[in-house]
């Protein structure tokens, strides 16, 4: 256990990357089992350090560690933290929660034998912590860590505080907010940077983003996809094409027929892999609304926008990107459905959003919204595309 203590020191003494405040904020620290969930490469480690560093320093009644360390093929996770436990430990912090077996049994049996002892962990995006695992249901209170909003982006290279708004803030006064934000930055300055490379913390790494990102698309897919959906190894040439042939005609609508054809599985397969997909956190599906799972989605975009350019670096289209980061910004929050009436996007079951260049050459229809790129400001039904990057 000494060893885990020294690491500990170690990665507590050099964490410096920024991290989720609001998050930080939002979670209720005195629950017991605290999930943290999110999709590989935004910061969940780094998170889990920033709050062993803030509330704990280097004290040891506070101890990081990863369910990946060899280690643990032969000690038991509860052995290890009864034994953390009765040296004096208080707040267990476990990263990579899934690597282990059994986990779900383990983490409730620590729920349950050692009242004095908070565990925070963190897990994979595709795992089901409350809807789908009745172990740990009722005890466990989950929360979902995301990429950088363009808000949080913004702040971090501009050096800015900037607040987050709801929509109908947004909606209501927008051309009052942008008009503010506007007059101490230029949001447009930073906007395109964030589309290509923003979304990721590890941007601020000295490293290849581009090659760094394709390592972590792999992984998702090797791990988050194939190990936890109990996929054979075999199937990951199918998933990668799958996901190649989505990636560069998104946001569209899937011919599952002719996939099926070009990865040479079933119409049904091609469904279920796609729908994991989206639980890792590469794509987004649309459905019209009173539509879902498991039928097939209208359209298919992905996830953010920086999985975008390596996919496809020398065709990537405007429209295609405005729309996909419409979609990662608004569905933290908010529910989307396939648009109505000429639109994109119908928000809440309530507002058609339709997403324009900057140059509009229709009619404003005022039943719509509009969402606009390359414009500061905004007024009437007419917003800002990167004011929506303040929805969190």
């Amino acid at each position: 256990m000494e060893a885990f203590f020294r690491t500990h020191k170690y990665l507590v003494e050099h964490t410096s990357s920024p991290v989720k405040r609001e998050l930080m904020q939002e979670i209720n620290w005195d629950n017991r089992l605290i999930g943290i969930k999110g999709s590989r490469g935004v910061g969940k480690t780094t998170f889990l350090l920033q709050y062993a560093k803030e509330n704990f320093g280097t004290d040891r009644s506070c101890l990081y560690i990863n369910l990946n360390h060899l280690y643990f093929t032969e000690r038991t996770l509860a052995d290890f933290a009864d034994e953390f436990r009765v040296k004096g430990g208080k707040t267990l912090l476990i990263d990579q929660v899934f690597k282990y077996p059994n986990w779900s049994n383990e983490l409730k049996y620590c729920y349950d034998n050692f009242p004095e002892l908070k565990i925070v962990f963190t897990g994979s995006s595709v795992m089901r912590l409350k809807e789908e695992n009745p172990v740990l249901s009722g005890l466990v209170d989950s929360y979902n860590l995301r990429g950088f909003s363009f808000r949080e982006y913004l702040n971090l290279m501009a050096g800015t505080d900037f607040p987050s708004f709801k929509l109908e803030e947004l909606l209501d006064n927008h051309t009052k907010i942008a008009e503010d934000i506007c007059s101490k930055v230029k949001p447009l300055a930073y906007f395109q940077d964030y589309l290509h490379h923003g979304f990721y913390p590890f941007f601020l790494e000295k490293r290849n983003f581009s090659e760094n990102l394709i390592k972590t698309i792999n992984m998702m897919m090797e791990v988050d996809i194939l190990f936890l959906k109990q996929i054979e190894l075999t199937y990951l040439p199918k998933v990668r094409k799958l996901l190649y042939l989505l990636s560069i005609n998104a946001p569209c609508a899937p011919n599952v027929s002719q996939l099926s054809k070009e990865i040479q599985t079933s119409r049904a397969t091609v469904v279920n892999y796609i729908k994991y997909l989206k639980d890792a956190r590469l794509i987004n599906m649309l459905y019209p609304i009173n539509e879902e799972f498991p039928k097939k989605p209208a359209m298919v975009y992905m996830h953010n926008t920086n999985l975008m350019y390596p996919m496809r670096p020398s065709q990537v289209g405007e429209q295609a990107v405005r729309e996909t980061f419409f979609y990662n910004i608004l569905h933290k929050d908010n529910r989307l459905n396939k648009g109505e009436r000429n639109a994109q996007f119908l928000v809440n079951q309530k507002y058609n959003f339709r997403i324009e260049g900057e140059n509009i050459r229709r009619r404003a229809n005022p039943d719509l919204y509009y969402a606009v790129d390359m414009i500061e400001t905004g007024y009437e039904n007419k917003i800002p595309l990167w004011l929506f990057g303040f929805l969190y």
